[in-house]
């Protein structure tokens, strides 16, 4: 894995494997915790990966066998709207990047995921959560109500119900029932995590860039009119239809050999 991080972007390190690029939170002492430096060189990092056209996947993942235990409170304090509303954009510049763009963006968690950082990982396209990781989105305890795209995700994820008592009840959910409610998508063995999201993310990496592009816009920006889900799949076909990518994966098929896609 060739590593791409600078000096003074060492609360998140960088490092390539093959197409796949990885995006390590490196605030270990403090859990990972997301100060205002961290949020503004997270948000820097992924539009740069979706930008570059040697990356087609994106891992998110956490130093020190954490993920992310949330906003830095250290950090925080009362203070007026003028001050709060740019530290709060620039938690939800992150999000955009994820939801925007056109590659996946897996999360690969260990140890906690609380707060903020339970947010984060439940805005990316696919959790991988060891078995031993915990969730639990704790805004409530310090008097906020959330962000990072909670209420968003978190319902798409968990449904209104489970959604609104974790929110307003906030508990530690285990990698286990995370799975199983929805939280996350795979279960990984404790310490795996990021290696069983690196796996996904190859396979996906060898997938056709376009059509995964298209899926993710249909599946995060989505329109909640079913009709206008159909109108918008049938743009996303008429499109792809005609890529280099689509008669690749027709003649490979033909061919009886796996396709190389080249997202055009």
């Amino acid at each position: 894995m060739s590593q791409k991080a600078e000096a003074g972007d060492a609360c998140v390190l960088v490092a390539d494997r093959g197409a796949v690029r990885v995006l390590t939170l490196n605030r270990p002492r403090r859990r990972n915790a997301i100060d205002l430096e961290l949020r503004v060189v997270l948000a820097e990092r992924i539009e740069e990966a979706m930008a570059d056209a040697g990356v087609r996947v994106i891992v998110l993942t956490g130093a020190g066998g954490v993920f992310c235990s949330g906003g830095d409170i250290s950090t925080m304090s009362r203070q007026p709207a003028e001050r709060t509303r740019p530290r709060a954009e620039a938690a939800q510049r992150i999000v955009r990047a994820i939801w925007s763009g056109p590659k996946p963006v897996l999360a690969a968690v260990e140890g906690f995921a609380f707060g903020a950082g339970a947010a984060l990982a439940l805005a990316c396209d696919q959790v991988v959560a060891a078995s031993d990781a915990t969730f639990n989105p704790t805004f409530t305890r310090v008097g906020l109500a959330g962000d990072l795209g909670v209420f968003w995700s978190l319902r798409r994820r968990a449904g209104l119900a489970a959604a609104r008592r974790l929110l307003m009840l906030p508990r530690a959910v285990g990698g286990a029932e995370a799975v199983e409610m929805g939280l996350a998508d795979v279960l990984a063995e404790p310490g795996a995590a990021l290696e069983t999201a690196l796996a996904d993310a190859e396979r996906l990496a060898a997938g056709p860039p376009l059509a995964l592009a298209a899926i993710k816009e249909l599946l995060v920006a989505g329109p909640s009119d079913p009709y206008e889900v159909l109108a918008r799949e049938v743009d996303n076909q008429v499109r792809l239809f005609d890529t280099d990518d689509f008669a690749e994966g027709v003649a490979a098929f033909h061919e009886r050999r796996p396709p190389i896609f080249r997202g055009r």
